[in-house]
């Protein structure tokens, strides 16, 4: 590391390899569970790395054309929840009433849309372009009774987990 007077000093980590490689495996279908995986991938196309997003079980239904539109978030079961701006949390009990899980899902998309982040929809077509590449579970799709032509378009392929293995190799994988 060298300097000159008055430059910054800036730390060398070795990180300026093209052939960085990340793949995210999204697992869950929950409003709050699709946008970690679409946020951690957008700042990594940003970064220049190869991004790979694995659909999973019930994450099957981001990118299934008949169920994406319908994500929704419950109170239930999240101990964290409370209102924004506010640090008291919300009784669990609460979730469980009638027109809740509706409530907490405006709630949250309502939070999404103020910070102008794109619908899930947008969001994994806007990655697509970016050169994300969409992969589908072969046993998810085969036990929800899926075909291809379920899929939204942006689905490259549906693939067995060996597949999922060897295009991972030497990724960074994260369980969404």
């Amino acid at each position: 590391m060298t300097t000159t007077e008055g430059a910054p000093v800036v730390p060398d980590f070795g990180d300026d390899a093209t052939d960085r490689k990340i793949a995210f495996v999204c697992s869950k279908g929950n409003l709050d569970m699709a946008y970690p995986a679409l946020i951690m991938a957008n700042g990594a196309l940003g970064e220049g790395i190869e991004t790979h997003i694995f659909f999973t079980f019930w994450g099957m239904d981001m990118i299934n054309k008949e169920t994406q539109g319908g994500l929704q978030f419950s109170m239930l079961g999240n101990t964290a929840m409370h209102m924004p701006g506010q640090s008291w949390h919300i009784p669990q009990g609460l979730g469980g009433l009638p027109g809740m899980t509706g409530f907490a899902t405006r709630m949250l998309k309502k939070q999404i849309k103020d910070l102008d982040i794109p619908e899930v929809d947008e969001f994994l077509t806007m990655l697509h372009d970016m050169g994300a590449t969409l992969w589908a579970c072969k046993l998810s799709v085969d036990m929800m009774g899926l075909e291809k032509e379920d899929l939204i378009d942006e689905v490259e392929d549906i693939i067995n987990v060996s597949d999922f293995m060897e295009l991972s190799e030497g990724a960074q994988v994260i369980f969404v």
